[in-house]
């Protein structure tokens, strides 16, 4: 980071802050505006996309990054949690090339599906069958389709600001896939458990992430979990937990850790190995109406569901590398790091706080955690911003709303890293980050 900076306004630092993004990245510029004659915007995943355009990477290895121009970053993004493993591990590497070697589109169950299922089912308690897809959103998809199918009832209750995908964004997108939906608020558990009791009957599902990923790493309280847990259960709506993030929380995930556990349960990320992956499951009496040989058999295509290579690397990762030993650990480090990056924030007494669990993690301005999505998003988001095109200069990269996750290729070098750069962003941004937290206190934030 520069020793002349500007902190006149967060407007300010931010174009200052911009301006010398630019100035590093020349190669990046060029590829961004080459993409553009192509792609909307240069881009096909909006979530990568940033002002005042993002970064074009070469290559990783490990825990690191290297972009177009040849600047060395450690990976905190993590790809937004499905990056667990790095990028070149060997165990997963040497898996997608026996997998390669065998052949693939191989147009037929494989040998690796069902050992790959009965891992999953073995680790996470919601499951008693389980069924695969190519992401998370499909995941998602599936399982509130299921839930459709098998109460009879159209409505499905979510959570404003809730994320599960490209089509399932309760943030103001106008392509979602049009359910009937109900929106609670999350956190609240008297509110919603209200809210499942009046829709009664009509309801077939509540979907709900057990900690916010994209909304900033929001825990929910066990009281609000456990409020679902009963109302739905009171009313016959199926409760599905959206785990695609969370389920590396712990060796059960989330749920298991919490003792609360779902109808259905959604999962994605990690859990292909670092490739396309996403899958559904939970009761038996559910996920075997996909049973096919059922004359009432519900239909469940997708041409690469079984795709060897992701079926390959899943099975080596999950297996052979995220013991549930290598999960305690992983996120023990996670809350360690959290905690070191609240505690410089409380030794400035600045308004600023670090969200999370485990090895998922978020940085808010203000002085408190965020309850729900909705209020995170009312806080100054140019302060995240500024903080992620400091970090970058850094060399350490993160997700441009705030999240940094963990990856089993990280040790204490890493740690030490992040922690020292995000100290110096605080010292550096004092000014503007005061800002910042005034403003929240104008609004009441």
């Amino acid at each position: 980071m520069t020793t002349t900076i500007s902190n006149t306004s967060l407007d300010a630092a931010y174009a200052e802050a911009a301006e010398r993004f630019v100035a590093a990245n020349p190669k990046s510029r060029a590829i961004q505006e080459q993409a553009e004659k192509a792609m909307p915007g240069g881009n096909t995943r909006t979530v990568l996309h940033y002002h005042p355009f993002p970064l074009r990477f070469a290559r990783g290895e490990g825990c690191y990054l290297w972009d177009a121009d040849g600047h060395e970053l450690v990976d905190f993004l993590g790809e937004y949690t499905a990056g667990l493993y790095g990028h070149s591990e060997p165990v997963i590497r040497d898996a997608i090339k026996q997998a390669a070697d065998d052949g693939w589109v191989l147009g037929g169950p494989n040998l690796l599906e069902a050992r790959l299922a009965q891992a999953i089912v073995d680790r996470f308690p919601a499951l008693e069958r389980v069924r695969f897809t190519n992401s998370g959103t499909e995941a998602n998809l599936m399982a509130v389709g299921a839930a459709r199918a098998f109460t009879g009832r159209d409505r499905v209750m979510v959570f404003k600001g809730g994320y599960h995908g490209g089509v399932l964004y309760f943030g103001g997108s106008p392509l979602n896939v049009p359910f009937d939906y109900v929106m609670g608020d999350y956190n609240d558990a008297e509110g919603s458990a209200a809210l499942i009791r009046e829709q009664g009957d009509r309801l077939a599902c509540v979907l709900v992430e057990p900690m916010c990923g994209s909304g900033g790493c929001l825990p929910a309280s066990v009281a609000f979990l456990q409020s679902l847990r009963d109302a739905t259960r009171e009313t016959g709506a199926l409760l599905i937990f959206d785990e695609v993030m969370t389920s590396r929380l712990s060796p059960e995930g989330l749920h298991g850790l919490l003792g609360i556990t779902p109808d259905l349960l959604t999962l994605g990320k990690y859990l292909g190995g670092g490739l396309s992956f996403g899958a559904f499951g939970g009761r038996a009496d559910i996920l075997d109406r996909f049973d096919p040989r059922r004359p009432d058999g519900w239909p469940h295509a997708g041409t690469f569901n079984n795709n060897v290579f992701t079926m390959s690397a899943g099975l080596a990762g999950l297996t052979h590398k995220y013991t549930p030993e290598r999960a305690v650990m992983l996120n023990a480090a996670g809350d360690s790091l959290r905690g070191r990056l609240n505690d410089a924030i409380a030794r400035r007494g600045l308004p600023m706080v670090v969200a999370g669990r485990g090895s998922m993690m978020a940085v808010h301005p203000g002085t408190t955690v965020p309850i729900s999505p909705p209020e995170a998003g009312k806080r100054p988001r140019k302060l995240v911003d500024l903080m992620h095109l400091d970090l970058i200069a850094a060399g350490v990269y993160t997700a441009r709303r705030g999240m940094a996750v963990l990856s089993l290729p990280m040790g204490a070098p890493e740690f030490d890293r992040f922690a020292a750069a995000f100290e110096e962003f605080l010292d550096a941004r004092r000014p503007v980050i005061e800002e910042a937290g005034r403003a929240i206190g104008a609004v009441g934030g």
